[in-house]
């Protein structure tokens, strides 16, 4: 890691050095107490924690005192010589020579047993806890890995904008904005612009937020989430859920091999990911939900619920094919053989999580899209640019996108959604 002229190692570098080796460390108070006038801090970096211990003849007057008083969460510096003990915590500490209070912190608010609210309006500092950082922690190493496989295999990365003149997913979950006198829309979707890139490029993706004005309170949306997305010229249904399933398998195998600590620390027991996925239909599915006690009839899309209970029935992620037209949104293809579904897949996680990942082979007709949308009530003008895609060239694509906050949650053995992004916005959450 890159480090600033205030400290020589980070907490983690400790472990490699020889015992005595004078150290100068930076970072923050986690824990304190003193015994028999000697004062121990548990200080806490980027990378880690270690205790430090702070005695007189070791330190000046002034320096004890300051010690002393430091709040939880108060910034310091220290430098000292490295010891190995097994009764301090990780078997190392730093016996300190030197110590400054930087910035000090009063009553700090994050204590043990404040409520989930007071947390989430507080979620500036609750970011510095132990079980945040792990969280994100594996967040970043979620995005990594994403990126990884799209770069190692030949996807090339196109940004798509955030203000769009048209839905995607449907109006109903449009946030309007208004745009120099127009109407404009936060995106919900990269789709369409990655379907314009594929002619280019092929095989392309982006990684960046969208947008939904869902009222769901449900332990898996957010308002504002990252979306994964990739389109693919010339792939089918099973060549677009071929590349999910590499794509999601690469991600849990990295995340298990950079992360392990992060995820034992949260109490999360996940190894990489053996075995072909199941793949199922929107019927086999609608079945076993049935014969679980869930009240749906064909048609209807699946809710929370529904997904729960079917990917409780799996050990592995599990695809869900062939959705009814009506359940689906204008640009999917219909299945030619059976036109009242279309060719989509939807992948499940485990263990009731649901929904990760959303999918399926596109519309390449221009007249089957312009009557698809004016089917919908839909306005084709609206779509103008995008039916211009069929008009000149246009091949068999799919794409997906993929949600990082729900999987981050299923991997990571989160509770909630929004402990997997840093600042969470949902229907009543818009601060901090």
């Amino acid at each position: 890691m890159w480090k600033f002229n205030a400290k020589t190692h980070y907490i983690a570098e400790l472990r490699g050095l020889e015992e005595g080796e004078n150290v100068r460390l930076a970072g923050w108070v986690q824990r304190k107490s003193e015994l028999g006038g000697i004062v121990f801090i548990r200080m806490r970096d980027a990378t880690g924690s270690v205790q430090v211990v702070l005695r007189e003849g070791n330190l000046s007057e002034q320096e004890l005192t300051a010690a002393r008083g430091a709040g939880i969460e108060a910034s310091i510096i220290v430098e000292g010589s490295l010891r190995r003990d097994p009764r301090a915590p990780g078997g190392l500490e730093v016996i300190a020579s030197k110590f400054i209070l930087v910035g000090d912190s009063k009553d700090f608010p994050i204590k043990p047993g404040v409520g989930e609210e007071f947390l989430l309006d507080n979620r500036h500092l609750h970011i510095r806890t132990t079980r945040m950082r792990n969280a994100l922690m594996i967040r970043m190493e979620v995005m990594r890995a994403t990126e990884e496989w799209f770069v190692n295999n030949g996807f090339v990365r196109v940004e798509a904008p955030t203000f769009v003149g048209a839905a995607v997913e449907g109006g109903a979950t449009l946030f309007e904005v208004p745009y120099f006198g127009k109407k404009a829309y936060l995106t919900q979707s990269s789709q369409f612009y990655l379907e314009a890139a594929i002619f280019s490029f092929e095989n392309v993706y982006t990684i960046q937020p969208s947008f939904r004005a869902e009222k769901s309170r449900t332990r898996r949306h957010l308002t504002e989430f990252w979306h994964a997305e990739a389109e693919m010229a010339w792939a089918d249904l099973n060549g677009m859920m071929d590349v999910v399933e590499s794509l999601v398998k690469y991600i849990v195998e990295k995340v298990v091999e950079r992360a392990s600590d992060k995820l034992e620390a949260l109490g999360r027991r996940m190894e990489a990911i053996e075995g072909r996925f199941p793949r199922i239909t929107y019927d086999e599915a609608l079945e076993l939900a049935k014969r679980k006690g869930a009240e749906i009839e064909w048609g209807e899309d699946f809710g929370t619920e529904v997904e729960r209970l079917i990917s409780l029935e799996f050990d592995l992620p599990v695809f869900v094919t062939h959705y009814p037209k009506k359940a689906k949104a204008f640009y999917h293809k219909q299945d030619p053989k059976r036109p009242e579904v279309v060719l989509c897949a939807d992948l499940l996680a485990p263990e009731g999580i649901g929904e990760i990942v959303g999918g399926g082979q596109r519309i390449e007709s221009e007249n089957e899209l312009i009557s698809r949308i004016v089917e919908e009530g839909l306005n084709p003008e609206d779509y103008k640019w995008y039916l211009d895609l069929r008009r000149y060239g246009s091949v068999p694509h799919s794409g997906f996108g993929l949600g990082i906050e729900r999987t981050i949650r299923w991997i990571a053995g989160l509770p909630h959604i929004r402990d997997a992004i840093p600042f969470p916005r949902t229907p009543v959450r818009l601060y901090p």
